[in-house]
């Protein structure tokens, strides 16, 4: 909860900073526990007494302190230390003083496995983590991203994957970590895929893979992985051609490792029994330097070296395209001649015939959407708890849309009260949602600082955050409480309570402002 204008600076600062609630983050500190999300049979399997040993490589620009740290301490509290052989941070040239002699005093006086890399210039995501894994020195490289927290036992099964063959490339599941309340959430069993554009997206498994208890927790072939955390033999990855040294800052590089990695001979799992948790940012709070269109020029790269004659449907759906430039790609080319890769036509018919291929027919599942603000809960068929009015108590006035109640964006305000006025009726929901008129939440998001103050209606995406609301209060009377929501830090007010004035979001502790509310329900729970 926000208690003082400190704290709303610190929370508004950390939006603009890193995408992520920073009053949050740094409430939580470096230790905390999280729900162990596994599926129930993951915790009956064993694994080797002999696995090989673990560098992880932990990338990181202008990252939160807390969060950074919370990671590191992370995976320092939950990996078996004979397993543990290093971690390395590399700091991709931030800007933030205390990533720099802070961090590394920091390091030295605390942390006797972690050692920090800084680069001398801003290498970008895939020279930065190339940069670590030239510095490592264990057997398996685990890459993760600098806002993650690992779940019970979530190495040995990677590990264990990898111990198998050489060539298999491990990938935990990825949970949601709520960009808003910092709430763990668990994911469900998804693999990666990818669109013509080239985008990555979240695909259902097959159903032909899930065909017993067992298949829950075993490996599953993943077409394609979102990149971000992942085990993989070191000589492996060096004998492969690592990262493409020509690819910028971000994007594009976790799907031509992707089809590098099937193409020429390697197999790619998702391991459902490791889980790690993820901050799922709405946005990325860092560009290219100079503004440049990173994720294009690194698709095309991909795009000419691994597509073969389907880069056309690519160019279909970005004509404008065709002709940028993407740099030499010579030597990448001859790491696919070196190592004998299969064709594109090879990948698609045995790693991904799921994926529709535009003037060939056929149709699939829509993909998951994960993080970042949305869920993979459904909004529809939500349990009610309680149907009725939002009343203010003071002014005996009612939250109304001040449009219709099907209008998403539409702020909300005082108005008389009136049982027929279906623009005034809301229910609550056993995710702690309020929902008008059957339809659309109430609903904070894009509000990052008190200038930008008003709720308003939006549709619903089951993911908390935004749309979660409290009841709090500091007397019992139960029926008469601040609403207050997690992801703002706010509470519901009426600074001036007349028909027709907006409802806003205040400091909790602004007494002033801050007014009780209370439900009158209607039909409990229908």
């Amino acid at each position: 909860m926000i208690k003082t204008s400190h704290d709303q600076s610190i929370r508004d600062d950390g939006y603009s900073l890193y995408a992520f609630n920073q009053l949050i983050s740094d409430r939580l500190g470096f230790h905390r526990n999280i729900p162990d999300t596994r599926h129930k049979l993951c915790k009956a399997k064993s694994y080797p007494t002999s696995l090989p040993s673990a560098s992880i490589v932990i990338c990181f620009y202008n990252e939160a302190w807390s969060a950074l740290l919370r990671t590191v301490y992370s995976v320092i509290d939950r990996t078996p230390a004979n397993l543990l052989h290093e971690i390395i941070l590399v700091d991709d040239f931030s800007i933030l003083d205390y990533l720099k002699e802070k961090l590394d005093v920091f390091v030295e006086q605390n942390l006797a496995k972690v050692k920090v890399v800084h680069a001398k210039k801003r290498e970008g995501l895939m020279r930065a983590r190339t940069l670590g894994a030239d510095r490592a020195s264990g057997d398996v490289l685990v890459f993760l991203d600098s806002h993650c927290e690992m779940n019970v036992d979530w190495i040995e099964p990677l590990l264990a994957h990898v111990k198998e063959k050489q060539s298999n490339v491990a990938i935990p599941i990825i949970d949601i970590i709520n960009s808003d309340t910092l709430e763990y959430q668990a994911s469900p069993l998804v693999r990666g895929g990818f669109n013509w554009g080239l985008h990555f997206q979240w695909d259902p498994v097959p159903p032909s893979y899930l065909t017993t208890a067992a298949d829950f927790a075993n490996p599953i072939k993943s077409p394609t992985m979102a990149g971000g955390l992942f085990a993989i033999n070191r000589k492996y990855f060096n004998e492969i051609g690592k990262y493409d040294q020509g690819m910028d800052i971000w994007g594009g590089e976790n799907l031509e490792i992707s089809f590098r990695i099937w193409q020429c001979g390697g197999h790619m799992d998702i391991i459902p029994c490791s889980r790690v948790g993820h901050i799922f940012r709405s946005r990325r709070p860092y560009g290219a330097p100079g503004g440049v269109d990173t994720i294009t020029r690194n698709s095309l790269r991909m795009v000419h070296v691994w597509l073969d004659e389907f880069k056309e449907h690519y160019f279909k759906t970005f004509p404008q395209a065709r002709d940028l430039d993407y740099g030499d790609i010579s030597d990448r080319l001859a790491i696919r001649n070196r190592l004998q890769c299969k064709s594109f036509k090879w990948y698609l018919k045995n790693v991904y015939p799921e994926q529709v291929v535009p003037g060939e027919g056929g149709s699939r599942v829509p993909p998951f959407m994960l993080g970042a603000g949305r869920s993979f809960k459904r909004s529809r068929g939500k349990e009610v708890l309680n149907r009725g009015w939002l009343r203010h108590i003071t002014s005996g006035l009612c939250a109304t849309s001040a449009e219709n109640s099907h209008t998403k964006g539409a702020k909300i305000q005082l108005s008389e009260c009136d049982n027929s006025n279906k623009n005034q009726v809301w229910i609550h929901t056993k995710d702690n949602e309020l929902v008008l008129a059957d339809l659309l939440c109430l609903d904070t998001e894009g509000r990052k600082s008190l200038n930008e103050r008003y709720p308003h209606i939006k549709k619903c995406h089951g993911s908390h955050g935004s749309q979660e609301w409290k009841w709090i209060s500091k007397s019992h009377n139960k029926a008469m409480q601040n609403l207050y929501n997690p992801a703002s830090g706010l509470c519901l007010a009426a600074v001036d309570a007349q028909d027709g004035k907006p409802i806003t979001m205040e400091l909790c502790s602004s007494h002033v402002n801050v007014l009780q509310f209370k439900m009158i329900w209607s039909n409990k729970g229908r």
